[in-house]
């Protein structure tokens, strides 16, 4: 079905692949790509449709929101279009976290403003609560941990959602094929969306705006006061929702002015999480939660089991089946039978940290997306979303120049071999090539037609190899400065790549869930590993395989970090196929960055908890857990020396050293 876009249309529906209604004569296709098929629903700025992409060959479902203020007045007109152009900018900024939906284009076509975005498949809380009943006490303790990250991350970018409730959190359908998992998982991912209300925090000193749903709407933000701690309040009273099933307007009695949902409970709770849901929802801004990592430290307790063992997967070979997740919160069941889903287990580290925090970095303004050391590990470089990479000299631990030329975040940094060049890659589609002998701007390259996620070196410098979310891998001659050729071959965005220690192969990671070892002299896919269960976010070779030579049988061995929770260890054969060796899942559900020490014995990795992660390469378990940032860890690297750096979204690198 085509679904007209003309609001004054009286007969909207049309046959599939029709070019233009039938009945007003508007025609069908925006940007000659998105057709809608079906109306979603409507306010007073707007409607949303879901829609498909004619321009894939999937044809993949994506949601489009069409601008058209009903409001009277040319003022007001003018500022709602004003605020649709900043819910644009924010969702193009927030849609980098995997639990955000992703902006796809923003237009204008004939008279009316569109947004079209990721259409995410599963239902909205609203609908699992109508068909569930009530919410667990492990269901709401899943909840928080799942979707107080998100808020973190959107907190930390300097927005405020304002209207969280449950319509607006969506669990992922990630697929409809049933199959057994072999490790306790959650039941699906929380999706955070409709980003309308939301507002920057430099933008409020404006009050009388209330936005935001009145039943889980604070007080202070009924008042057009909102502050971050409106969206905890927010949090809270959807958690308590979930509990009763009772509206929020009846679980607090006026007359005394106190929450009463606790009367309405159909089974008792713990304490400590029925104390932390009242910090949630306290009226008072003074007795309330003031951030994130206030309620994040008291659940923390909450999912620390007295003892499991340090190395909970054991090797995986043959890699074992995996499921993904599921849209409800029910168990799944196998010939009508429940099979009972155990709670989370959390990884604990095998000993106490020997490593500690030497410097905390302050400089940039924004996340810090990527970190690299020189070859002779005395200068750092960070990339970050402000737009800057900052050089830092390590002895000092203090700045010591910035280097300006990228016209969106910069995503990623590494050095040539020899320490005399940067490449960086940026959001703004460029890679830029920057001298360091003489500390400025050499040259760019231009080619890829989306971000570029990820840049690498070849061993020799000779080439450079980027993955950008247009789906390709280009290599460059950095003799000529220009392209020599391009892998094609993923289904989705490339997010990283990295040559063997040798040279020989190139591995790269995608969206698409897939890790691919590649031929790139002569462009020549080798094999495709499948053994990730969500987005391949980062990938690293271990430099030698002295320590873990059992792993290695004469070949090299790579790690892989992924959105689906684990981090993979494989062995690269001599003729570059690719076999799993073990998985190692933290306690956040996403790894974002892997890092292997000099040695190889230790493998580094960064997650969204804000933790670091130090795994025995050889056994898999784990040694040490980091903790000191303020955000999610977006990218870790070792030094010649040893050290490790860390950058975050919290705007800071740190560098860690083993202490005595």
């Amino acid at each position: 079905m085509s679904y007209c876009l003309n609001p004054a249309c009286q007969n909207p529906q049309n046959a599939d692949r029709t070019q233009f209604c039938l009945s007003c004569g508007s025609k069908l296709l925006l940007r000659e790509r998105y057709r809608a098929i079906k109306a979603l629903g409507r306010g007073g700025f707007g409607r949303t449709f879901l829609a498909v992409d004619e321009d894939k060959p999937s044809k993949p479902r994506c949601a489009i929101k069409q601008f058209f203020p009903l409001s009277q007045g040319t003022s007001s007109a003018e500022k709602a279009a004003e605020l649709f152009n900043r819910e644009a900018v924010r969702l193009d900024e927030l849609g980098k976290h995997p639990q955000i939906p992703e902006l796809l284009a923003h237009f204008q076509q004939e008279r009316y403003q569109y947004l079209v975005q990721e259409f995410i498949e599963g239902e909205n809380l609203q609908q699992e609560l109508a068909r569930n009943g009530p919410f667990s006490e492990s269901q709401i303790l899943s909840l928080l941990n799942d979707l107080l990250p998100v808020l973190q991350f959107v907190h930390d970018r300097s927005v405020i959602h304002r209207d969280i409730k449950p319509p607006n959190i969506i669990r992922r359908r990630i697929s409809q094929t049933p199959i057994i998992y072999t490790y306790p998982t959650l039941t699906g991912e929380l999706v955070l969306v409709d980003f309308g209300a939301a507002k920057l925090v430099e933008g409020l000193r404006e009050t009388g705006t209330v936005i935001g749903s009145p039943e889980f709407v604070a007080p202070e933000q009924i008042r057009g006061q909102a502050i971050y701690a409106s969206d905890l309040y927010s949090l809270g009273v959807t958690c308590i929702y979930l509990l009763t099933q009772i509206s929020p307007f009846d679980l607090f009695d006026i007359n005394q002015d106190v929450w009463v949902w606790r009367d309405f409970l159909k089974v008792q709770i713990d304490p400590k999480l029925s104390g932390i849901l009242d910090k949630m929802i306290e009226p008072s801004l003074s007795r309330r939660y003031k951030s994130v990592a206030e309620v994040l430290q008291d659940l923390q307790p909450q999912h620390s089991p007295a003892q499991i063992p340090p190395t909970p997967i054991a090797a995986a070979i043959p890699a074992p089946q995996r499921m993904p997740a599921v849209q409800n919160a029910v168990p799944p069941t196998v010939a009508g039978t429940i099979v009972p889903v155990p709670p989370m287990q959390r990884v604990v580290p095998a000993r106490a940290p020997t490593w500690r925090c030497v410097h905390t970095l302050v400089g940039h303004s924004h996340a810090v997306t990527s970190v690299a050391f020189s070859p002779d590990g005395a200068t750092l470089a960070s990339g970050s979303e402000d737009k800057t990479i900052e050089m830092w000299k390590l002895d000092a631990g203090k700045r010591w120049y910035t280097l300006t030329g990228h016209s969106d975040w910069v995503t990623s940094v590494a050095f040539s071999p020899d320490g005399a060049i940067l490449a960086s890659g940026g959001r703004d589609k460029t890679i830029q090539i920057w001298d360091l002998n003489k500390g400025k701007w050499w040259y760019a390259l231009r080619g890829h037609e989306d971000r570029v996620y990820a840049v690498a070196f070849s061993p020799d410098g000779q080439v450079l190899a980027t993955g950008s979310r247009d789906k390709t891998v280009q290599l460059w001659n950095l003799n000529k400065g220009r392209p020599m050729s391009a892998l094609n071959g993923h289904a989705g965005g490339v997010e990283a790549v990295a040559f063997s220690p040798g040279g020989e192969f190139l591995a790269t990671g995608s969206r698409d869930k897939s890790l691919q070892l590649w031929d790139w002299r002569n462009g020549r896919s080798i094999c495709t590993l499948a053994e990730h269960g969500d987005w391949v976010r980062a990938i690293a070779f271990a430099a030698t395989s002295s320590s873990i030579s059992p792993l290695s049988q004469g070949g090299s061995v790579l790690a892989t970090g992924s959105r689906d929770g684990t981090a993979k260890l494989w062995r690269v054969d001599v003729d570059g196929r690719g076999t799993l060796l073990r998985s190692m899942r933290d306690n956040s559900g996403d790894v974002l960055c892997v890092a292997f020490s000099r040695d190889g014995g230790v493998l580094a990795t960064g997650s969204r908890d804000g933790s670091i992660y130090l795994w025995d390469a050889a056994t898999g378990g784990l040694l040490e857990l980091l903790t000191g940032h303020g955000g999610e860890v977006l990218s870790v690297a070792f030094g010649a020396d040893g050290c490790l750096a860390s950058g975050s979204g919290d705007r800071t690198v740190k560098i860690w050293r083993v202490g005595n």
